[in-house]
């Protein structure tokens, strides 16, 4: 776990101690004497080690200090400090930042292919395991041959495995939409149900980052859509199926009104008509109300008998 390293703002002592002795051979001008030329030297020497131990601590950032491979704390406040040139001081981050996960293609609840993606907002809480339980990726400098270790990379790319590890998982879990679901609008799905599923995938990311000190502060969903092979069909039966929910609708208005017409016709003794004249007059208002175009009556100025 992550313990705190505690400095005080010593480092601006330091840096006048490891000046001195870098510009100590300076002093041959007022000594002159050759013996104490390797003493200079040492000194000058010794002032650079000295100067290795001094390190700014921005707003927001940490340093993690090992001493010969044995965790020895974190510093958490800000400023210039100095601590033994033996320890090594790696800097961690603590600000906001956020990753986009590549745009996969998975299945849904149903079988139907779906291209998806996500965008995670995070943080390190934790420096210890951020540093220490994350396998970190390794750069080599082809001038130089040093090894540099490279711990935004390392978060980057284990964010985004959990991530989509994680928007496969969601995406197994729900259908797409709920048009062929029984409960309708009641059926959770991922293109309705957006704060449900975005609540979700957090949760999900949550439980896998925090393994590795990283706080998930948001996770959305910001790409959905069918499959291109699928596409096409799929927008046909959503065609479909929205034209027979208005279908629907329009029947049912359509009859209220003729249930209605003829109530009227009779309460008010306008017109008392036998059930075949009732049937055919039933017809021809259906046709007219549940028609795409508009009707166009034939005006009969005889006797309806």
């Amino acid at each position: 776990m992550e313990k705190e390293f505690n400095l005080k703002n010593n480092g601006f002592l330091h840096l006048f101690v490891s000046l001195v002795l870098i510009f100590s051979p300076f002093g041959l001008f007022i000594w002159p004497d050759p013996l104490v030329i390797p003493v200079f030297v040492v000194a000058s020497v010794l002032g650079l080690f000295w100067a290795l131990g001094l390190f700014i601590v921005q707003p927001n950032q940490t340093k993690v200090l090992v001493f010969f491979g044995n965790y020895r704390g974190t510093v958490n406040k800000n400023g210039f400090f100095w601590v033994n040139p033996f320890y090594s001081k790696k800097k961690v981050s603590l600000r906001v930042r956020n990753l986009e996960s590549d745009i996969i293609k998975v299945n849904d609840q149903q079988g139907n292919p779906i291209v998806i993606s996500a965008i995670v907002v995070w943080k390190v809480v934790d420096t210890y395991k951020a540093v220490f339980d994350i396998e970190t990726m390794e750069e080599v400098d082809p001038k130089s041959g040093i090894r540099k270790v490279k711990y935004e990379e390392s978060y980057q790319r284990f964010i985004k495995i959990q991530t989509e590890s994680a928007l496969r998982k969601l995406a197994h879990t729900y259908p797409y939409d709920n048009i062929d679901q029984d409960g309708g609008n009641e059926v959770i799905c991922l293109r309705s149900g957006i704060d449900e599923i975005n609540h979700a995938l957090a949760d999900e990311i949550k439980d896998r980052l925090s393994l590795v000190g990283i706080e998930v502060i948001e996770a959305r969903i910001s790409n959905l859509s069918y499959a291109p092979e699928i596409a096409g069909a799929m927008l046909r039966r959503q065609q479909a199926t929205a034209i027979i929910a208005a279908r629907q609708k329009i029947v049912e208005g359509a009859v209220g009104m003729v249930k209605l017409a003829l109530d009227e016709l009779k309460d008010n003794g306008v017109v008392d008509l036998d059930e075949e004249r009732k049937a055919s007059m039933v017809s021809n208002l259906l046709v007219v109300l549940c028609a795409d175009e508009s009707a166009r009556p034939v005006v009969n100025a005889g006797s309806i008998y």
